[in-house]
């Protein structure tokens, strides 16, 4: 049987290559499951997203399965239950910017009737393929994710610069930046609507 080609920053056989596989720029349409990876942004903030997918259940645990009605709600005894939590990251300015998104995204379901449909509306609700990303130049951020972030940030968000929104693009699906030997290239384009910029 042939070997699948992956994208090479997951070939760890591990947790990475497990969440290139099953969720890395698969599309979502899922209000919970985007506050889920808007969340692990937030507390990736100067850390690595491999210990991000490590501490998944502790955050599952600690923010109540990622229920961003819940979480709006905390107050400081809740705060200070997550910060005891074992293999929680300790940082409260995250665990506030946390809540504070949950509710920032409440505002934005009421308004749009879903985060999903806000997000994907920058894109045309189609997956970007980039043509300059083809031969692996990849940004860290561009104008889409800046022009996402400067929005998210006038609706009150925090810590979703235009750096941590491009990466929020490329693993909910509306960038697909994997790369064109990788399986799951072809695999995306030929299941989802897309664009060619």
């Amino acid at each position: 049987m042939k070997e699948l080609i992956r994208c090479t920053w997951c070939q760890d056989n591990g947790i990475l290559q497990e969440y290139h596989d099953s969720e890395w720029g698969i599309p979502v349409h899922d209000d919970r499951k985007q506050f889920e990876f808007l969340m692990m942004e937030v507390m990736q903030c100067g850390l690595n997203w491999t210990m991000m997918l490590k501490k998944r259940e502790t955050f599952r645990r600690c923010f109540d399965n990622f229920d961003y009605e819940k979480i709006s709600a905390y107050e400081e005894a809740k705060i200070e239950e997550i910060l005891q939590m074992p293999d929680m990251i300790r940082s409260r300015r995250k665990i506030e910017a946390v809540i504070n998104n949950a509710n920032c995204f409440l505002r934005i379901r009421q308004q749009y009737g879903s985060f999903d449909h806000y997000l994907w509306s920058f894109s045309g609700h189609k997956t970007i393929l980039y043509q300059d990303h083809s031969c692996r130049k990849l940004p860290a951020q561009n104008k889409l994710s800046e022009d996402i972030s400067k929005d998210l940030k006038n609706k009150g968000f925090k810590y979703l610069g235009a750096i941590t929104v491009y990466s929020h693009l490329q693993a909910c699906g509306i960038i697909n930046d994997h790369a064109p030997d990788c399986f799951l290239y072809k695999e995306l384009i030929q299941k989802y609507p897309y664009s060619i910029i």
